[in-house]
């Protein structure tokens, strides 16, 4: 019969023996572990990966500071008499090898009624902006020359055939005194392989001693993207959108329409 199984136990040491932190754990053998809520928070030196977020979203700003995509408003100051607060500006530019033409709109002027409605003092227009190269992809803005497009002249450039051309004379000082001394003439005719324009703005201005001749390509595509804005732009230039944004149903007033006969449509 094989000898019978013993185990021996190591006694277990006073509580005198034991450190001050074990004694307690020794005295309560089955106390439970203190609550989540009550411990240390983790020390600072523990790195943490931060969570990835569109560029869209700024999660420091409060929901109630956030706008449609996340970002926080934009802080706008207080608007500033005769400043440019919420103005927006707008330009498509053409960048070639001898020359950059930017196309920039510029609004009507408006002029308060007595009425308190306001009235169209003066058509806006698009102002080209020809700028000479001096280098690959460098342009002197310092030595640009302008042109300004009226309304009419962009309705003669969105009539144009593809072999038709125009050409548009321009006197800033017309009906003054320096009259003739700056003459600016703007040809836009046909390449000669029919699949674009040429832009040619000539110069000459004896009060500055200057006589520029500035000429540029443009493509059949940004031609067409020209023809697409000018569409766009005339009747916001010509202040009818204006018109039409102010157009309230609620204020509608009928009116009496005389009775039409040509004398009657001409004093309209």
């Amino acid at each position: 019969m094989p000898p019978p199984l013993s185990v021996s136990l190591p006694s277990p040491q006073p509580l005198s023996l034991l450190p001050r932190h074990a004694r307690a754990a020794h005295s309560h053998p089955l106390a439970l572990a203190q609550p989540l809520s009550t411990r240390a928070p983790p020390s600072s030196a523990c790195s943490v990966v931060p969570a990835r977020h569109s560029d869209y979203f700024d999660p420091r700003a409060p929901p109630s500071q956030r706008d449609a995509y996340g970002q926080p408003p934009l802080e706008r100051e207080p608007p500033v008499p005769g400043g440019q607060a919420g103005r927006v500006f707008a330009s498509y530019s053409i960048y070639k090898g001898k020359a950059a033409l930017a196309f920039d709109p510029r609004p009507p002027q408006f002029v308060p009624l007595e009425s308190g409605a306001y009235k169209v003092a003066k058509e806006g227009f698009v102002l080209l902006q020809f700028a000479p190269a001096v280098g690959p992809r460098q342009y002197d803005w310092t030595r640009k020359q302008v042109f300004s497009l009226s309304v009419w002249e962009m309705g003669t450039l969105l009539t144009l055939g593809l072999t038709d051309s125009c050409e548009f004379f321009h006197d800033p000082f017309k009906g003054r005194s320096d009259e003739g001394k700056v003459r600016k003439v703007l040809k836009v005719e046909p390449t000669p392989d029919g699949n674009g324009r040429f832009f040619n703005l000539s110069v000459q201005n004896r009060l500055l001693n200057v006589d520029e001749n500035i000429y540029i390509p443009i493509t059949k595509g940004e031609y067409a993207v020209i023809v697409s804005t000018f569409n766009y732009i005339i009747p916001h230039i010509m202040g009818w959108s204006t018109f039409t944004n102010s157009i309230k149903p609620e204020e509608s007033q009928p009116y009496n329409r005389p009775q039409s006969s040509p004398e009657l449509e001409w004093r309209r």
